[in-house]
């Protein structure tokens, strides 16, 4: 009988443990989407993602202020079925970069959206307290692949009506994980100015050097040597999608982008997601944020880790690819 009772036990332990293992991840992304239409493959996995029963989309939120933001995040979240998502845009001083390859006018005009300005987004400071206050300790994971100037505003709000903690406060409660697509960590590392971090380095110097959380990096190195986008243009199968309409626009505009785009903010995504495990190697310390927009890295510290490849880059690019293609269901 003893025998009996320890097997169902044992049964029981293993079903809570599959059972954990399944739940999907909780995720809010923070993106600058428009200087780049890397931003559109990210989403584009983050919802394959989704209907994989991997994650949970909490929200897109824009670190970016340019005036077609908002009504962007919503074309592709109304495209892949969850038109409800939650939107929210920078106010106050931000970085505001518009579009230069015009692919956001085209899929705004041609695709359904709820928001049609950024004036009825919510604020993203007040939308990520409100959201981040009901949520589990420790449940949620933030990917940012733009700008982190949501992140400083956040850590140095006040209480609310959302919730009575601090920025700071809030965040060590109630977040598990930030992924960024942020930095280098090549030998270029302290020279070169990556373009999340620079474009509002005081933002990214307060992030980073208080962030009460883990934080994994995908540095330019990772993002730079990994295409996507070709495959989605050439399956003919695929109509009416404005992920394939931005990369059919985008990619013959510039001769860098011959074998597909550069997948920085993918690489994030897919981490956030899945892990790296299965993906990339890692390097333990702490990032060292500098007032120009470079960064170094502290060795002994423990708080952070960079990617560092480790799956062969054909390997990744079907992986990222195959998700880029996904139909909403």
């Amino acid at each position: 009988m003893k025998h009996k009772i320890v097997l169902l036990l044992f049964t029981l332990l293993l079903g809570t443990f599959a059972f954990a293992q399944q739940q999907p991840k909780n995720i809010i992304l923070d993106t600058d989407i428009g200087p780049d239409y890397d931003d559109v493959g990210a989403m584009a996995i983050l919802h394959a993602l989704a209907d994989k029963g991997e994650c949970r989309i909490l929200a897109t939120i824009a670190s970016n202020r340019y005036s077609n933001i908002a009504p962007v995040l919503s074309v592709l979240n109304t495209y892949f079925k969850r038109p409800q998502i939650p939107i929210g845009v920078v106010r106050g001083k931000a970085v505001n970069i518009p579009c230069g390859q015009k692919w956001d006018s085209l899929i705004v005009a041609r695709y359904p959206h709820r928001i049609k300005t950024n004036n009825q987004a919510e604020d993203a400071t007040t939308l990520y307290r409100k959201i981040l206050a009901v949520q589990p300790d420790q449940s949620v994971t933030i990917v940012t692949i733009g700008f982190m100037t949501n992140m400083a505003n956040l850590l140095r709000s006040k209480p609310d009506k959302a919730s009575p903690l601090s920025g700071a406060a809030l965040v060590k409660k109630k977040v598990k994980l930030l992924v960024s697509m942020a930095a280098c960590f090549n030998q270029e590392m302290g020279k070169f100015k990556e373009f999340n971090v620079e474009k509002d380095s005081v933002s990214s110097k307060i992030a980073f050097d208080n962030w009460p959380c883990p934080i994994i990096f995908s540095g330019f190195e990772i993002g730079e040597k990994i295409h996507t986008g070709l495959p989605i243009v050439r399956d003919k199968s695929i109509t009416h999608s404005p992920v394939k309409d931005v990369f059919q626009k985008s990619i013959p505009l510039d001769p860098n982008d011959a074998k597909g785009r550069m997948s920085w903010d993918e690489t994030a995504v897919l981490v956030a997601v899945r892990g790296y495990e299965k993906y990339f190697d890692v390097v333990k310390g702490k990032i060292i944020c500098n007032s120009n927009g470079s960064n170094l890295w502290d060795k002994t510290g423990t708080r952070d880790r960079y990617l560092v490849q480790k799956m062969p880059t054909p390997e990744i690019e079907v992986i990222l690819n195959t998700l880029i293609m996904h139909q909403p269901k």
